[in-house]
């Protein structure tokens, strides 16, 4: 059933905005509690009345939207997050999660309302646009950071392989035999999968 909001309802619209909802949400909830009225696509005049009526209420809406997307836009979001052998995250950065990051600084921004062009899967900087109400969106930048705790142990791992390869350089060019046991075998082989998130964090 559609309906056309007179009031903003977290989770589904801003007023004014024309949503889809079961029969019984409507007819139980939304109606008699004077959230919205119906949307009868038949009854164009009916529709038309209704969203004139609301327009003051939208402006003022939208002039809500307008503060809040001045305090986000060109932001930059910073979230610490562990990575897997593959340099992938263990879970991918939500839009609850970025909704509650904001909600630190009392800035009121719906999950729905973020749109990320791809999952957060992975380090690195990612664009996002906040979609306020119609009209009134906001850019800013999600920046995914590996663990320090995970770093300085991708440190040390790095470092303890060189020092393995040196070593072992070394006694080959004087003709010993090095023993190397499964398990360092086992840490170097993981280490050659995190060599290049290793090298990033190195040279920072």
């Amino acid at each position: 059933m559609k309906v056309i909001l007179t009031e903003r309802v977290n989770t589904l619209g801003n007023i004014g905005e024309i949503v889809n909802v079961s029969s019984g949400y409507a007819r139980n909830y939304l109606i008699p509690g004077k959230f919205a009225v119906l949307a009868d696509d038949a009854n164009t005049k009916q529709l038309n009345h209704h969203q004139k009526v609301l327009a003051k209420k939208i402006a003022e809406e939208k002039a809500a939207a307008s503060v809040i997307a001045k305090k986000i836009e060109g932001r930059t979001i910073e979230f610490v997050r562990k990575v897997a052998g593959s340099g992938k995250l263990f879970g991918a950065v939500s839009n609850l999660e970025i909704a509650k990051e904001f909600a630190k600084e009392e800035i009121s921004l719906e999950k729905r309302m973020i749109s990320v062009s791809a999952p957060i899967k992975a380090l690195g900087t990612f664009d996002v646009v906040a979609k306020l109400v119609d009209g009134v969106e906001a850019s800013f930048k999600v920046n995914v950071v590996i663990d320090p705790v995970q770093a300085e142990e991708m440190k040390k791992k790095h470092e303890d392989a060189e020092r393995k390869k040196a070593a072992a350089a070394e006694a080959a060019a004087n003709g010993e035999t090095v023993e190397v046991e499964t398990e360092e075998v086992k840490e170097l082989t993981e280490e050659e999968k995190l060599k290049e998130e290793a090298n990033r964090i190195l040279r920072s």
